[in-house]
Formats: C-alpha cells, structure tokens, sequence
C-alpha cells in the first residue's frame, strides 16, 4: 500500500455513495415522470403526506436541503397545486407550507413507486437493501 492509495478515487466511500445515489435516483426518473415529479419533489412530498402541515424550516432539515434549494421545490410544488406555503401573521419570517386535497389524492396514485423503484434496482437481497438503509440511517444521524 503506497501513500496515495488513501486518495484513489477507488478508495473513496463518499464516491461510491455519490455514484449509487445518482443511480438510484435516475431508477426514480421514469416512475416519477408518471406523476410529473421530480426526485426531490417526490421526497417533498413524502414529508408532506406525513405531516400535513410543517414549517418550511422543518421540511428543509428533513430532506437535509438549504432553503435556496427547498423554494424552488416548494414554489413548484404550489404551482402544481399540491401544496400551499404562506407566512405567519406574527412573525413572516416564519413560512407554513400545507398539503392540499390535491396533493394528499396523489398519494393514492404514488404507492406503487417504491415497488416499481426496488423491481428495477436489479438487486433482490431485501435483507441487504434493509441492513444498507441501518448504516446510512446511522452514519447520518451521527453528522447532525
């Protein structure tokens, strides 16, 4: 082992990371498309079919996104008619984003996502897939 190994793209977690995230997500694509959403779309609305009503602060902690991220999505997501954002009364620093009847229907119509995800991911160890998602979960938390 020479000194330059610990720098061989080869050798990087975070490549290997970087590299299964994008093609994970390009395996939502298509799905996705169905449903005129895009990936971060899509988790923005697993927060919202979740919690309902949440502050936008919140929902960008949970999705780990800045807010220069989290407004285009948001705006999106308004201009689809499945969310509502509008600031407090008391303080307008605070903004509310709320699921609308519309976007709480489409959960409806998103339920088989996951399982057509997981049918093209060409990877059928489901105990693998379940023991990966632990180490991430865990890894994650420790950088909060």
């Amino acid at each position: 082992m020479d000194k330059y190994d610990k720098i061989k793209l080869e050798n990087q977690v975070c490549f290997s990371l970087y590299a299964l995230s994008r093609e994970v997500i390009k395996l939502y694509k298509p799905v996705l498309d169905k449903h005129n959403l895009t990936y971060t779309q899509y988790v923005a609305m697993l927060v919202m079919w979740e919690e309902e009503t949440i502050l936008f602060k919140e929902l960008g902690k949970r999705l780990h996104l800045d807010s220069g991220t989290l407004t285009p999505v948001v705006k999106k997501l308004e201009s689809m008619g499945l969310v509502n954002k509008y600031r407090n009364k008391e303080d307008d620093r605070v903004v509310t984003v709320e699921l609308t009847e519309k976007g709480a229907l489409l959960k409806e119509d998103i339920l088989d996502v996951p399982d057509q995800v997981y049918c093209n991911l060409k990877y059928n160890n489901e105990e693998d897939i379940i023991i990966l998602k632990q180490y991430l979960d865990k890894i994650l938390n420790t950088l909060k």
